[in-house]
């Protein structure tokens, strides 16, 4: 394990139906009807960590706060980071900044009367502001938003900016300034690998996920982002219709999940995301120095 590197985990707390792939195949309006299984698979979770004695960040969709705000307190009272992961689950770059400012205004507005805490940082549906919804930035500036791990700096049919930067770094808008915690990514032969959690934490040999992720540790004194879902410690959730590509993602390895994070835990040191990316200056963040600006 290293001694020096603190890397942020983070869980995006939503129900396996609110999915983005799904979104063909279930309605928000059904979501009242589907059988809910976010609550008992998120305190797994809070369990796994409070093992291992770790403190992250629950990115929560405020569709799920505003119906189980006892969930929400018990994050909080186990001493977790809480930010906003939307209210719908709607990807960025298909809405209007009007209804992105709703969105967000109301999932920070439902967590912020349970927790009495003002919401601080932002994780969009999917990874989705890309170059298409750059726009949202300024408007998580403006509703004071100082911190979004909302960016992957990778190819993939659904979300990425490849080229961004791929270590914790500040963004100048126009409308200010604010961190941003892209996605993990190793890079091999030149190209941007995500090693940061989901479903690449899942496919992708956990042999190999487990050096790279300590090379960025150790190699080159960097922290990294993992992420991950309640419904992907859960591999008795009921099955959604959807394509195969759909299926190979969502439910590849779910019974690997939890025995894998566990490992993760005892190999790595992790803290919530605003530990390895201080919102103020002079500090500095783990391994990189406050000049490190990109205007976009």
């Amino acid at each position: 394990m290293s001694q020096k590197v603190v890397n942020a985990f983070t869980v995006d707390v939503e129900d396996y139906y609110h999915v983005s792939a799904f979104s063909k195949h279930v309605r928000t309006s059904d979501w009242e009807n589907m059988e809910s299984r976010v609550s008992g698979n998120t305190y797994r979770i809070l369990d796994l960590l409070n093992h291992y004695q770790v403190r992250a960040t629950f990115y929560i969709l405020g569709w799920v706060a505003e119906r189980r705000p006892h969930l929400v307190r018990d994050i909080q009272r186990a001493g977790h980071e809480i930010g906003s992961h939307s209210y719908r689950h709607d990807l960025v770059y298909n809405m209007t900044p009007e209804d992105f400012h709703d969105d967000l205004v109301l999932s920070c507005k439902i967590l912020e009367d349970i927790t009495g805490e003002p919401i601080k940082t932002y994780r969009a549906p999917s990874f989705s502001i890309t170059e298409q919804s750059l726009w949202a930035l300024d408007i998580l500036i403006e509703e004071g938003i100082e911190l979004d791990s909302s960016i992957y700096p990778i190819r993939h049919d659904i979300y990425g900016i490849p080229g961004s930067p791929t270590q914790p770094h500040q963004i100048e808008r126009p409308a200010g300034s604010l961190w941003e915690c892209p996605g993990t990514v190793c890079n091999v032969l030149g190209r941007n690998f995500p090693v940061g959690g989901g479903g690449y934490f899942r496919i992708f040999p956990a042999r190999w996920t487990f050096s790279q992720l300590e090379k960025l540790n150790s190699r080159h004194d960097r922290p990294f982002v993992f992420y991950i879902h309640p419904w992907e410690v859960d591999p008795d959730q009921p099955r959604i219709a959807s394509s195969w590509k759909s299926k190979l993602r969502h439910y590849t390895n779910l019974s690997r999940t939890e025995s894998r994070m566990r490992t993760l835990l005892e190999r790595f040191q992790f803290d919530a995301i605003s530990s390895i990316v201080p919102s103020g200056t002079p500090m500095e963040p783990s391994g990189f120095a406050t000049s490190d600006k990109v205007t976009i």
